[in-house]
């Protein structure tokens, strides 16, 4: 095992003059080499700006073709919505028919609970009861009707 200390390495740092001026010598240089980047670049540079309206006006027009796509045709767009909204009204309409037969027949049952007429009414007509001394006709079920005959089949 090595139980020896390591100590980092002490620099002298120079006085800020000293640090101006190497800062200084070295500035022509990268001024030079910020030109020559410059001047490579600038032919792209100015393309893009040429270019950067129509990119724009492109990107835009290609966002607004997606959105107009998804609003329409999406999940929740208005085809769905449309079809959903007919579906509601007619199952509305089916509600309300249901509750209005269901109201009808709850008025035919307090009917035939309490009124003496309409019971009276549905035993004649159902059952074919009389009062003593009528007399109850019924007609005979009609026949069915012959199919008619048709011999163009047999030439």
């Amino acid at each position: 095992m090595d139980f020896r200390v390591k100590l980092p390495k002490i620099r002298v740092v120079p006085p800020p003059e000293e640090r101006f001026s190497s800062l200084v010598q070295g500035a022509d240089q990268a001024e030079a080499f910020t030109g020559k980047l410059l001047d490579k670049v600038r032919p792209y540079a100015e393309r893009v700006r040429a270019l950067r309206t129509r990119l724009a006006t492109l990107a835009v027009a290609l966002l607004a073709v997606w959105l107009f796509m998804h609003v329409t045709f999406g999940a929740n767009g208005m085809v769905v919505y449309r079809a959903k909204r007919a579906e509601y009204q007619t199952l509305q309409k089916d509600i309300d028919q249901l509750q209005k037969e269901n109201a009808d027949y709850t008025d035919q049952v307090t009917e035939l609970k309490t009124d003496p007429k309409r019971i009276e009414k549905e035993a004649r007509e159902q059952f074919h009861y009389a009062r003593p001394g009528e007399v109850i006709y019924v007609a005979p079920d009609r026949p069915a009707p012959a199919p008619a005959t048709n011999h163009t089949a047999s030439k």
